[in-house]
C-alpha cells in the first residue's frame, strides 16, 4: 500500500547511485573474493578512523557484533550484564546467548539508560555494562564510564543506532573497551543487507575478535574457541564504502527534519531534547504523548506511517519475563507514550508539513 508519507524509503531510485553501487558490485565479481575481500579491510580502516579507534572488525550484523564483543571479554554463565530495558530485543539476546544474565536498568526521559539505576543494580556478579545509544542519541557516557571505572567493570557500547552521533565531542563507540554498530538498511549508515562492525583500541581484543568472527579459528584452520560465522561479506563492504561519504549528508538532512518538527510541534507533544553537548543522528524521531495509540490510528487514517519502537520493554518479552532482574519503573511509564514519526532523509517539506498539520489537527 502506498502512503502519502512513508516511515522509511529504502529505494535506490537515483540513477547515478544505482550505477555507482552496481559498479562496486561488479568489481567484487571480477576479483571473486566474496569472503573477507579487500573491500572489507578498506571498510574497517574507514570505520576505525571515523570513530577514532585503532581497530575495526567487520561482522555480518549488529547482533553478531554484540555477541562476539561479549565473548571476546570472556562473558559466560554466572556473569551479569547490565543494559537498558528499552531496546530492540537483539541487545538482550546477545547477552543471553553467551550464557550470561541480562539485568535491565531504567531509562531517563531522553529514553537512554539511567546511570543512577545502573549504579543500584551492580552486584558481585556484574561483569559488563552495556548501554544502548537509543534513537541515535549517545548516553551520558561520562557518568557511565565513572561507574564502570569505580567498580572495575567492562564497558561495551551498543551503538547500533548511533553511527557518527557525538557526546561532548566524542563519537559513539569511542568510550568503552568495545563499541558495536549495526549497518543494516534501516540505519543512517546502512548496507543493502545485514552488516555490522566492532571497534576497539586493544590489540588483544582485536586479535580475538578476528578469530571469533571466523568460527573461532586462527588462519581459518585452528579453532581456539567455539564461535560462529560472523564475517562481513565483501559485497556489503563494497556498498558501505560507496555510501560512507554520504553519511554526514544523510545525518544533516535528518537533523534538519528534526528541527522542522521541533519548531512546529513544541508544546503539542513532548519532543526530543538535544543539549549543546550532544549531536544526535535521529535514527528515529520519537515523540511522547499520553494519547499515543489514538494519535497513531489517526495518522494511519491520513496515510502517515508511524512506528512504536519498541512497544514492549525487553524484560517484558516472553523470553525474559520469568525471573527477570532489574528495575525499570520509569521505562514502564514511558513505553506507553512513545511514537516515532517519519524522519528519513528523503522527506520533503510538503511531507513534513503534512505530518505536522495532521498532528495539530488531532489535538484540536
Amino acid at each position: 500500500m502506498s502512503r502519502k508519507v512513508a516511515f522509511l524509503d529504502l529505494r535506490i531510485s537515483e540513477p547515478s547511485k544505482r550505477k555507482e553501487f552496481l559498479n562496486a558490485i561488479d568489481v567484487v565479481f571480477q576479483h571473486g573474493i566474496f569472503v573477507i575481500g579487500p573491500e572489507v579491510q578498506q571498510f574497517e580502516e574507514k570505520i576505525a578512523d571515523s570513530v577514532g579507534r585503532r581497530y575495526a572488525i567487520g561482522v555480518n550484523s549488529g547482533t553478531d557484533a554484540l555477541f562476539l564483543a561479549l565473548k571476546s571479554v570472556g562473558v559466560g554463565k554466572g556473569d551479569e550484564i547490565i543494559t537498558t530495558s528499552l531496546s530492540w530485543i537483539a541487545t538482550a539476546n546477545a547477552i543471553a546467548l553467551t550464557g550470561a544474565t541480562p539485568v535491565f536498568a531504567d531509562i531517563r526521559n531522553d529514553l537512554n539508560i539511567d546511570p543512577e539505576s545502573v549504579n543500584r543494580l551492580i552486584t558481585s556478579n556484574t561483569k559488563v555494562i552495556m548501554p544502548v545509544h537509543y534513537t541515535g542519541k549517545v548516553c551520558q557516557m561520562d557518568s557511565m564510564m565513572c561507574i564502570a571505572d569505580d567498580h572495575g567493570l567492562i564497558m561495551i557500547e551498543d551503538a547500533a543506532q548511533a553511527f557518527n552521533a557525538t557526546y561532548k565531542g566524542r563519537k559513539a563507540g569511542s568510550f568503552g573497551s568495545i563499541g558495536c554498530f549495526s549497518m543494516n538498511p534501516m540505519k543512517v549508515f546502512g548496507a543493502l543487507g545485514e552488516a555490522g562492525a566492532i571497534v576497539t583500541d586493544r590489540n588483544d581484543l582485536y586479535e580475538k575478535l578476528i578469530a571469533l568472527r571466523y568460527n573461532g579459528t586462527i588462519n581459518k584452520e585452528v579453532c581456539i574457541e567455539p564461535s560462529l560465522n560472523g564475517r562481513l561479506d565483501t559485497l556489503q563492504a563494497a556498498i558501505l564504502l560507496k555510501k560512507f561519504d554520504d553519511v554526514e549528508t544523510v545525518i544533516q538532512k535528518r537533523r534538519n527534519n528534526a528541527n522542522y518538527y521541533n519548531e512546529r510541534l513544541r508544546g503539542i507533544v513532548e519532543i526530543p531534547v538535544e543539549t549543546e553537548d550532544e549531536k544526535d543522528v535521529y535514527y528515529t524521531y520519537t515523540i511522547k504523548t499520553d494519547d499515543r495509540d489514538n494519535l497513531k490510528s489517526y495518522l494511519e487514517e491520513k496515510e502517515i506511517e508511524t512506528k512504536i519502537q519498541h512497544p514492549y520493554l525487553m524484560p517484558e518479552q516472553p523470553a525474559y519475563s520469568t525471573g527477570v532482574k532489574g528495575q525499570y519503573e520509569n521505562a514502564k511509564k514511558i513505553v506507553k507514550k512513545i511514537l516515532c514519526l517519519p524522519i528519513h532523509e528523503k522527506l520533503n517539506e510538503e511531507e513534513l508539513d503534512y505530518v505536522v498539520e495532521n498532528i495539530k489537527s488531532f489535538f484540536k
